[in-house]
């Protein structure tokens, strides 16, 4: 049984870079047992010359087990430990476009590009179609989708992204950005932006564009399709059709630069009345088998609250290791962690 050490991915941010160890090891033990059969063992961490790696043992890791661990959040290198060397291993990832789609937008209060990932991730081993991560295009919907990060980490995978926002800057400043983005890097696509009437009145408005991330996908039509509405997040079943879509993934806002709007109360600072409102909705939009992902402050609301709103809605929440073991400090006052629920088949 050989050993491997995993180099973690630098962060930017020095508070989430404390915690991506500890994160990573739980992301690991999520694709170890939702894809490579348990194959993995000991999975721990070791200092090679000053420098933390995530380790564990395994008989060999194959071309799709290297293919699906390099989709790791915080992944940036895989080497086997031979005696005092690091023997690389190549890793490939789904990745279809530059990694700027991801990171070159900078704004207050936009959320760890590395920690979207893992969200994303964790949330797809829990569905019922995570076995077809390298090879089913998923349509993933970020309920509360701001300035798309979520969004756009399910176009890099190629997938299909959905998002709904009541902020009209938040709205327009994602639709700028993401067709200056295609249009400098020349990926061919066709957008449509414009308000949605019904009635004879504005009901909101709707950014859709087909892309493909090379011309003969987009002349063969194999293309992806992302699809931004703004509107509240508890009227998303006005704009898709229930059981369309395969992950709802999404951050909760955090109560202290943002807070939660219903419709009964208004602005609130905890999360709570938001989901209990809005996790029906998203629910009926998931379909059979598909899986709920969301990030949310412990500090203004408990894990055990979180956990009754999402089983309330009809879903199974995920208990078993590594899903309680994603919570972590992003400042003193936000305690994030991580919940998935599961819609029975």
């Amino acid at each position: 049984m050989a050993l491997y050490a995993l180099l973690i991915l630098p962060s930017s941010n020095r508070v989430y870079a404390d915690s991506a160890v500890e994160l990573t090891q739980a992301e690991l033990l999520a694709f170890d047992r939702g894809l490579l059969g348990g194959k993995l063992t000991g999975i721990g961490t070791r200092q090679v010359a000053n420098v933390p790696y995530v380790t564990f043992e395994a008989d060999d890791i194959s071309e799709e087990d290297a293919a699906l661990l390099g989709n790791l959040s915080s992944v940036y290198a895989l080497f086997e430990v031979v005696g005092e060397m690091l023997r690389p291993v190549a890793l490939s990832a789904l990745d279809r476009f530059d990694d700027d789609l991801i990171t070159i937008q900078k704004y207050q209060g936009k959320t760890n590009e590395q920690f979207t990932k893992l969200l994303l991730n964790v949330t797809l081993l829990a569905s019922a179609f995570g076995g077809e991560m390298l090879r089913r295009r998923f349509r993933v919907l970020d309920p509360l989708c701001g300035r798309g990060t979520t969004l756009n980490q399910a176009l890099m995978y190629g997938y299909d992204a959905a998002g709904v926002d009541r902020d009209q800057k938040d709205f327009e400043a994602y639709a700028a950005f993401i067709q200056t983005w295609l249009k400098r890097k020349r990926v061919k696509h066709k957008a449509e932006l414009g308000p949605v009437r019904r009635e004879r009145q504005v009901v909101g408005r709707r950014l859709r564009i087909e892309l493909a991330a090379d011309r003969e996908d987009y002349k063969a039509k194999s293309t992806q399709l992302l699809d931004v509405v703004n509107v509240d997040t508890v009227r998303a079943g006005e704009f898709f059709k229930d059981g369309s879509f395969d992950l709802v993934v999404t951050d909760l806002p955090y109560g202290v630069q943002h807070g939660s709007r219903t419709a009964g109360k208004g602005l609130v600072r905890s999360p709570e009345d938001l989901l209990a409102e809005a996790a029906p909705v998203w629910a009926r939009l998931l379909r059979p088998g598909g899986a709920m992902g969301i990030s949310w402050n412990t500090f203004v609301a408990k894990r055990e609250l979180a956990a009754g709103l999402l089983a309330d809605a009809g879903l199974e929440v995920v208990e078993e290791e590594p899903y309680g073991s994603f919570r972590h400090r992003v400042d003193q006052a936000i305690m994030r962690d991580v919940i998935v629920g599961r819609k029975p088949l």
